[in-house]
């Protein structure tokens, strides 16, 4: 054989060597195996758990947030899937595509893309009735939680849990990651006495728990009992924040437009409820400010710098909200800079943060306002307020809660899927 036909057939061999590798890369399924991300219970579900929805009647408790990594609606996903007959859609605030205002009630509809009746669980009905349920063999719960406890949505999911036992059908929820993490619990645990739709059980403020860990919880712990079916995620660690998980973010709620907004929620999020103080919300960085008209930025900024909180800074800034609290008016105050997120301790800056302006400006005391009690209920408890305007220090306040935290801890810890 000449050289110059050798040459012709190495190459010829080459390209066809290349072409099978990149039919490989391009056009084989990949398995989970080879996925450098997060797989989301939806996916689970879809992938090798169907078997567990297939052939019934599923109603579905969800919004923008179920979807899968390549943003297809948990909802589309179901509905086109020929073993799975979709037959009703409940939605909490905010709807299940997510076109509601906070804290606005949501009618009854039928959704256009499916034609399916969406019902609302966030208006005069936070349960699904019995007549919700009369075409419903199974209820799927698959929504995006924030990590901190004064939110709605893990408790929409309770209430259907509980309906779901009523009515003798089970239960399941599609895991999906806390974006704070699994490893921080931090914060008091809720009183009982202050129980509500922002906090419904005495879990820490931050619990860091899944919501498919959190359900198995409250199943147990609170005595709801249903059927529940927990589809977990694959590849999730305890030490991931979201921006680990390799996942898509779609914003929770209007004010939580990014993953790391989470953080700062946990952080200054009870604060928002006074109405005395503006946390930027109606500004351009929604939960990451504090600020009022009377603050004198670098006097406030240099009292919480000199207490060496680990992993933040407080940086001065004055700024003018769009909308809400102060709309239109200067304010003076600070930008919280995580400088650590694992050093960061949000339960210990807020509670910071109150004892901080409370300190330099009893004249304007923050806790004289009618939302007081949506303050109380937010941190599921009146202690903290009471405890700050007795003049205790961030420390002392913080000591208080430990003994009821371990506690919880030592609950938490049995529920555990991860």
């Amino acid at each position: 054989m000449s050289f110059s036909n050798f040459d012709r057939i190495s190459k010829t061999l080459i390209f066809i060597l290349s072409f099978l590798l990149l039919s490989n890369v391009f056009f084989l399924k990949a398995d989970d195996s080879t996925i450098d991300r997060v797989i989301p219970g939806v996916e689970v579900l879809l992938s090798s758990q169907l078997d567990v929805v297939k052939g019934k009647r599923v109603g579905l408790i969800t919004n923008p947030t179920g979807i899968t990594s390549d943003f297809v609606s948990t909802i589309d996903a179901l509905h086109q899937n020929s073993d799975v007959k979709l037959t009703a859609l409940f939605g909490p605030e905010h709807g299940v595509r997510g076109d509601i205002e906070a804290g606005e009630r949501v009618i009854d509809y039928i959704d256009s893309k499916t034609g399916v009746k969406v019902y609302s669980l966030y208006g005069k009905t936070r349960k699904p009735t019995r007549k919700m349920l009369e075409n419903v063999d199974i209820l799927v719960y698959d929504i995006q939680d924030i990590g901190s406890r004064a939110y709605t949505y893990i408790y929409t999911m309770a209430y259907a849990m509980e309906a779901a036992r009523e009515n003798g059908i089970p239960f399941v929820v599609l895991d999906r990651p806390n974006p704070l993490g699994g490893n921080r619990v931090e914060g008091n645990v809720l009183d009982p006495k202050f129980s509500s739709f922002i906090g419904l059980y005495p879990i820490a403020y931050v619990y860091g728990m899944t919501v498919g860990e959190l359900a198995k919880l409250f199943n147990t712990e609170y005595n709801i009992n249903c059927d529940l079916v927990v589809i977990p995620m694959k590849k999730w660690r305890r030490d991931m924040v979201y921006a680990d998980t390799g996942l898509p973010w779609i914003m929770t709620s209007p004010h939580v437009p990014y993953e790391n907004t989470c953080t700062f929620v946990s952080a200054t999020g009870c604060i928002g409820e006074l109405g005395t103080l503006s946390v930027g919300v109606g500004y351009t960085m929604p939960f990451k400010l504090i600020g009022a008209p009377w603050i004198d930025s670098h006097e406030l900024t240099n009292l919480l710098n000199n207490r060496k909180l680990k992993g933040v800074h407080f940086r001065p800034i004055s700024y003018k909200p769009y909308y809400s609290t102060f709309k239109e008016e200067y304010c003076n105050g600070f930008e919280i800079h995580i400088t650590d997120p694992l050093e960061f301790s949000p339960q210990e800056v807020q509670i910071h943060i109150l004892t901080a302006i409370n300190e330099l400006y009893p004249q304007n005391n923050i806790f004289d306002t009618h939302r007081i009690s949506s303050f109380d209920r937010a941190y599921g408890s009146d202690q903290i307020r009471l405890n700050v305007l007795s003049g205790l220090s961030a420390n002392q306040i913080i000591s208080r809660w430990q003994k009821d935290l371990e506690k919880f801890k030592a609950i938490r810890s049995k529920y555990l899927l991860y």
